[in-house]
């Protein structure tokens, strides 16, 4: 914390020598999601290079004062939390002034911008995020406060912990993790009971777009128990995006890369090929949209793709066909085929990139 404080103190200097030269003060900020300022490592995934392109935050001009003044604004609430050892969440901050902030958006991006200019990780600064994945399966852990939170699979989902660096004592048997993109279907799969039919596992799912917490939990539970990790998304391009974020992380989060991602995630489903190997009748495939064929080429350009040759080729068998499906449309051929035959066979034969 004492670091946090100094951080910030540094940057309020800065600040205050600004005005007693008579100058307009300025924050520098890393452009955090221009591609020029990410390297590839795969090792890492997608990271910041050391000397990235900043912009300015000055507080002299009409365009960015206001920012300027939020930064600020911010930051001290940042300073008070860590010398009073309390936490907020970004909602808590964007509702303490609704009107100064305007929109949720503006805190988060403000945050993250925070964040990356002190190169302090958001936790550290007493903010935590909202959390809105789940987990399911063979896991046991005990919360910063000893509340002893028991996984195993039920009809009863948890949520993500809030402080995923706080928890403590993890106890697991599984063989491996399986993320699934869509609450839908991570739901199908609890009450097929999944996570123990085949072999004890652990399942997330990030509902969509992981949030943070869901993303450290990933990263924490391969740190601790170095078992198979496995995604299951929609054959489409935003799947193959989510799937992307947890193993190589995602452009605006590069400058934290090193606690959030996991390179050695696999690809388990529902590729492009198996719609052919399994005979998917056309008529259950969806079209591509405008938007999908853009968000497929900006995927296919990206430098982590050079390195899986065996995605490339499926992200081009989805290019060709312009159909894209998913997961649930594994139920046209049988109501549980998912659960009794695709993911068993999947498993245990090797089938995943």
């Amino acid at each position: 914390s004492s670091e946090v404080l100094e951080a910030i103190e540094n940057v309020i200097q800065d600040v205050l020598k600004s005005l007693a030269q008579k100058q307009a003060p300025v924050l520098t900020v890393a452009k955090r999601s221009d591609w020029r300022n990410i390297q590839f490592k795969d090792t890492v995934g997608l990271q910041m290079v050391p000397h990235c392109t900043t912009q300015q935050i000055r507080s002299d001009c009409p365009r960015s004062a206001q920012k300027f003044a939020l930064m600020l604004k911010i930051l001290s609430m940042i300073y008070k939390m860590v010398q009073s050892n309390t936490y907020a969440t970004k909602r808590d901050i964007y509702y303490s002034d609704t009107l100064l902030f305007g929109s949720q958006s503006v805190v988060d991006n403000i945050v993250s911008d925070i964040s990356c200019m002190l190169k302090i990780p958001r936790r550290s600064l007493h903010i935590l995020s909202t959390t809105k994945g789940f987990v399911a399966g063979n896991l046991s852990y005990t919360e910063e406060d000893g509340t002893i939170v028991n996984c195993t699979c039920g009809a009863t989902v948890l949520t993500v912990p809030s402080n995923v660096q706080g928890i403590k004592n993890l106890i697991s048997h599984a063989k491996f993790m399986l993320i699934v993109e869509k609450d839908a279907t991570f739901q199908r799969l609890l009450d097929d009971d999944f996570c123990n039919k085949l072999s004890p596992c652990i399942m997330i799912t990030g509902r969509g777009v992981p949030d943070l917490n869901t993303r450290l939990l990933v990263r924490k539970l391969w740190d601790t128990f170095q078992i198979p990790i496995f995604t299951l998304m929609d054959a489409d391009p935003h799947g193959v995006e989510i799937m992307c974020i947890y193993k190589y992380g995602s452009a605006s989060m590069s400058f934290e890369a090193h606690h959030l991602t996991v390179p050695s995630i696999k690809w388990l489903g529902l590729l492009p090929s198996d719609l052919q190997r399994l005979n998917i009748c056309r008529d259950a495939l969806i079209p591509f949209t405008k938007q999908d064929q853009n968000k497929l080429a900006s995927i296919q350009k990206r430098p982590y793709i050079a390195y899986q040759p065996a995605w490339k080729r499926e992200l081009e068998i989805m290019a060709a066909s312009k159909l894209k499906a998913e997961i649930q449309v594994l139920t046209s051929l049988s109501s549980d085929y998912l659960s009794r035959v695709y993911l068993p066979n999947k498993l245990q034969f090797g089938g995943w990139l």
